[in-house]
């Protein structure tokens, strides 16, 4: 069990390293449009892109991913305690 939770938190950091990553990147150029948005278009769907891109910035939901992912990890660690004493 133990063995399992360490290649499953290992691969989901891997991903969540690749995720924040391109999430980067898009929450970018979303905030740059939402911006443009905000000032020449519409307040309300600029504020609604500016989320939009909070969102999934990596202080979004790759943040609440990475602490999901510790909580798993605290997880592994107490059935390890629990196990090896």
């Amino acid at each position: 069990m133990v063995a399992a939770l360490a290649l499953f938190i290992w691969i989901c950091a891997g991903l969540l390293y690749c995720s924040a990553f391109l999430f980067g990147l898009a929450g970018t150029i979303v905030a740059i449009l939402g911006v443009a948005v905000l000032v020449t278009y519409s307040p309300q769907n600029g504020i609604i892109l500016l989320v939009i891109a909070f969102l999934i910035s990596p202080m979004g939901l790759p943040m609440a991913a990475a602490w999901l992912l510790g909580k798993i990890q605290d997880l592994r660690y107490a059935i390890q305690d629990r196990i090896y004493g």
